[in-house]
Formats: C-alpha cells, structure tokens, sequence
C-alpha cells in the first residue's frame, strides 16, 4: 500500500536475502550478493514507487468533483467529469433535475421559475446538446407543455422530457444526490498545496461534510427576482401612508393567465419575460399595459422564409458582420429587424442602438399591439393607491395588478466573496469560468454568462475546457494576467467593429465558442474542412452555426456530428410538413445552384487568403 511507514527498499530486501541462502553461498560471499542485490532492488523499488506515486498524483488531480445543480449545466458538467475519467458528485436541492425547466406549480427558493406557456428562444437545432439531437418529433421551438409521450410514465414537459433522455442515455443519474441543499463550500487549510474544498450539504434535515477535488457550479444566473420597488415612488421606499399602491404585485414568477382575469394589468419591463405576460395577459384581461424605459428589437420565431429564427441569424457569415464598423452594422440590423414592421410606428424601436441587447422574440405581440389589446407605454413616474402615472403622460390609468419583469440578480451563497466576489452584475473570472485570483484553479463557474444564441451549447463547451483545466490536461495563464484580462473586459471598451456587447455578461456567441475550442484543441478549420470534405465544408459555411460543429473534432469527438450537420433541416422541416405537397420543378434550378457554388468558393478563398 502506498505510504506505509517501512522504507522504501525494505520490502524487497528480506525476500532476496531469503532467495540468495537457500543457495548455500559461503557466508562472506552471500553478504556480498545479499548487499548488492538488496541495494539494486533497493533503487529500482524506490525507483517504482516514485514512478508510481508520480503517475498516481496525476491520475488523482481533481479526481473527485462536486457539482452544484442539475439543470441543463450541471448535466453537462456531470457527462464531461465522466468522460475525462473524473468522479463527480452532483448536489440537486430538489427532487428532480432539469433546473429552469423543472416547472411546479409553486415558486422555489434560489430557482427562476417558469410560467405554464414558456416556449424555448431558440430552436432546437439551436439549442440542444452538441451531440445529442432533439428527436425529430419534436417541435422545433420547445415548449413546457406535457410531453405525448405514452413511453413515459411520469409527465414532463417536452424540454424536461429531453434532459431526461440525456441523463439516462450518458449515464449521469448515478452522480445526482436530490433534496441536498449545498451549505457552503470552502477552502481546505492546506489548499495552497492541494487545491481542495470542504463541501457541507444539508439533506433531510442532516449535515454532512466532504472533501473534494475541485467543484463545479452550475446555479446559472437566474437565481434571485429583482424587484426595485424602491425605484417606483407610491409603492417602494418613497411611498407614503396617502399614497401606498393597493393594487397586487409581484416578480413575473407567476404560473397561469387565470390571475388576470377582467383585471388591469400593468407590467413593467419589455424583456421576453414581459412581452410574453402582457401578450398572455392580453385574452383575459380587460386592459394591459407595458411599459418599457428602452425599447426593444422585436422578431418572429419564423423568420426569412419560414425558417427558425437563430437557423439564419447565428452563422459563420457573422465573422463579415464583425468586420464591418459598428454603425454600419446597427443600420443593417436596423433595417433587418424593421422589415417585418416598422418599430417607430408601434413606440418600440430601442433608444440606445448603439449597444446590443437581446431581442424580444414574440409572434403575436405586432398583433396584440395593432387590435389594441397591449398598450406600449413608457417608464413609470408614480404609483397611486389604485393607479399609475406615466412621465411624459398626465393621465392617471387605474390599475390593479402590476407585474414586475425586471429579471434576476444572482448571488453564491454557499461561497465566501474571498473566492468569488459578484459586483455590478459580474465576477472576476477568466472567460466567464475561473476565478482569476486563486493560487489553484480547482472551481469553475459554468453558465455564468449571456450569449447571443443558445445557453446548453455554452455551457457545455465551458465545461468541456473546465474539466480538462481541473484535470490537469490544460494550463491557465498566471493570475496577474488573468486579473488584466478580466478588468479589461469590466471595462466594456467597444472595438468599434460588429456587434457591440457592453452589457454585464453579454458575449458574441460564435467568437466566445471558437476562443474555448482553440484552447482544447477542437476548433473546426473550415479551409482544411473544404479540401478533405467539401459538401460538409460549404454545408457549414452556408448554414446555421449548430452545435454539432463542435464535436466533429479533437477531444470529446462524436462520430455522428456529419450525419447529424447534414440532416439538420430534415429534422427542422419533419415537424411543419404535415401534409406533402409537390415541388414545382425549376428550369434554372441547376444553373442557379452551379452559379452559388462557385460564388460561395470565391468567397471562402477571399476570406482565408
């Protein structure tokens, strides 16, 4: 057994001394070859054992991981820890995994919660798991609706259906422990030398304590309602016993459109969220209003020619966009965003279009707006006993409900600030993951982030770096430029080219992905690509960046990413073609197809050359 207390040589010099008598050599002569012997087995066992301890050492950094929540990162992370021969222990705080996507009839502490009609912001192909496609059965916008499911015996929601699947068809249900809330997570004594934590769990009403390896947390963002009732005078701190707003309100955690019924409606904050509750809220109630301080884009889920909205908008052609200046590309969106109506017209177009913000993706809310069922109004100036007042409107509106979508904040409970410290909306962490001031990088924060696409295929390509960090395989920059890099990035400094992400967490999808592949050895190089596999090549240029891009190659490779890229709108269209119908036959079909080919060669050698 490694580490006991005899010497190193001890153990294999009584068998050869014991060997070399039983050849009864002359006592002078045995002690000889008895040194000997004893002395070369002496040097090759310790030899061995240091070998063997050395190996052992690297084999055990970051063996044992612990896991905070199993929603759709905390999976992900489980099924990377496996697949790099880790032991991760996954602490769920309720009776069930899926996160976000768990929906209950109830709020749950520390967990946002989803309202019965939540539908999925970006498309399956989107937004699945990098080599686990959805089923092609299911609609290509996710809903939390009951699965149809008669396999199943338990109901779920479609998406929880999915996550589901996942776990069972990598494995991960054996990692997960429910109803264990995390306590705290802190620093062992000798964690300079070791890099270890104390996790304290707290399950059925006992405590316990572990030591781990590293630890993984996978909360995400959404964790704590924001409600600025302080920010509203005649409701929060400003109010007066004269003027206290009687009304109800709440977080826009609410679970069903009842609630509304021949009410008037309020709500505050033109998010997706927002958009969603007030076009909701529109069938039953007798009046809604929506007040926006900003403005914002807003698009269907159907966009050019009826494809997905993300199928077009999310491609490798974003690397044009990002060289343009930033101007041009705000007029570009501008006018891509305004082709489906003009925003002005509907009071909606953002004031700042300088900076990007997410785009509110609603189909009916232009309908909603133009039969007068939502009114677009703007901040709130005053809130009365039975009523609101608008700034730049004097007219008092009576309200009696008022629903505050004004997101979440997020805090770290169970981690002291000396490891991880949330400021302003954001942490100090390397890429979003490490924290940039550890002596060992054995924690990684995974989701902790805003993409412009989809949040399962970040988190996932996180954890796939993370893990091979926490193991040992990858190396981190030292500390010093680790902090430069992350104030830098506080900083929010535009380049002045693309996109402009100068909101808290906001990250441009495709260049953030592309940085953690290159640091595992896994970006796709599409110039090799077009020269070993063309079709595949032009398929990826041309099409929508889908997640199976990144698992084509290098570490964490899936032999059916091809298949998976080239069927990709079979699966999108499977769900809409209900009823076939028969194609009308083109003359220059051929001809335009050979035209595009060769365009699209031109413009690839333009771009790598």
């Amino acid at each position: 057994m490694l580490g006991a207390a005899t010497g190193p040589g001890q153990c294999c010099t009584a068998p050869v001394g014991a060997a070399v008598s039983w050849l009864f050599i002359p006592t002078p002569l045995h002690q000889l070859l008895c040194g000997l012997v004893s002395h070369h087995y002496t040097n090759l066992s310790f030899s061995f054992l240091c070998l063997r301890n050395t190996m052992f050492d690297k084999e055990s950094t970051a063996k044992r991981v612990a896991t905070v929540g199993a929603g759709v990162s905390g999976l992900a992370s489980i099924k990377c820890c496996l697949e790099e021969g880790l032991e991760p222990t996954c602490f769920e705080r309720s009776d069930d995994l899926g996160g976000l996507w768990r929906f209950t009839e109830h709020v749950e502490e520390g967990r946002a919660s989803l309202y019965k009609s939540v539908v999925s912001n970006s498309c399956k192909e989107m937004s699945c798991y990098p080599d686990f496609p959805f089923p092609e059965d299911y609609p290509n916008y996710v809903s939390n609706s009951y699965s149809s499911n008669k396999d199943v015996k338990k109901k779920n929601s479609v998406f929880l259906e999915y996550l589901k699947m996942y776990a069972n068809q990598f494995n991960l249900l054996k990692c997960l422990q429910f109803r264990t809330k995390v306590c705290s997570v802190t620093k062992r004594p000798d964690f300079s030398v070791t890099g270890q934590w104390e996790v304290v769990t707290l399950h059925e009403g006992k405590q316990e304590s572990a030591i781990f390896d590293a630890v993984m947390v996978c909360t995400s963002f959404l964790t704590n309602p924001y409600l600025p009732l302080d920010s509203f005078p005649g409701i929060g701190f400003f109010a007066t016993d004269l003027s206290l707003y009687k009304g109800q309100y709440f977080h826009s955690e609410y679970k069903h459109p009842y609630i509304f019924r021949d009410k008037r409606v309020l709500v505050i904050g033109m998010g997706n969220s927002g958009t969603d509750i007030a076009v909701e809220a529109s069938h039953v109630a007798k009046k809604v209003f929506l007040s926006t301080t900003g403005g914002a884009w807003v698009i269907s889920q159907v966009f050019d020619s009826g494809y997905p909205w993300d199928m077009v908008f999310v491609t490798f052609q974003n690397m044009i966009r990002n060289s343009l200046p930033t101007p041009i590309v705000n007029w570009l969106i501008a006018r891509r965003m305004n082709s489906w109506f003009n925003h002005e017209n509907y009071g909606l177009i953002p004031e700042d279009r300088t900076q990007l913000r997410e785009p509110v993706l609603n189909n009916k809310f232009p309908g909603r707006i133009v039969t007068g069922k939502v009114l677009i109004k703007p901040s709130v100036k005053e809130m009365k006993e039975n009523s609101v007042v608008f700034n730049n409107d004097p007219k008092e509106e009576p309200i009696d409900i008022t629903v505050f979508a004004t997101g979440y904040t997020f805090a770290f409970l169970f981690l002291d600030e000396t490891v991880v410290k949330v400021e302003d909306g954001q942490a100090s962490l390397k890429k979003y993951i490490f924290p940039a001031h550890l002596q060992k990088p054995t924690l990684a924060v995974i989701s902790l982030i805003k993409p412009l696409d989809s949040m399962r295929t970040t988190g996932e390509t996180q954890a796939r770096w993370a893990v091979r960090v926490l193991k040992g395989v990858n190396k981190l920059p030292p500390s010093s430029i680790m902090i430069e890099e992350v104030n830098a990035r506080k900083k929010n400094k535009p380049s002045g080219f693309g996109l402009c992400y100068c909101k808290a967490l906001q990250s441009d999808y495709i260049p953030y992905i592309d940085e953690l592949l290159t640091y595992i050895d896994t970006k796709l190089n599409l110039f090799s690509l077009l020269l070993t596999d063309p079709h595949l090549a032009l398929t990826i240029f041309v099409g929508p960046c889908t997640p199976y891009q990144f698992h084509l190659t290098g570490p964490g490779k899936w032999e059916g990413a091809r298949n998976a890229i080239m069927t990709q709108w079979d699966r999108t269209f499977k769900v809409t073609k209900t009823r076939v119908v028969q194609e009308s036959p083109s003359p220059f079909a051929s001809l335009l197809k050979l035209f595009s080919f060769l365009a699209l060669l031109v413009a690839i050698f333009l771009i790598f050359l």
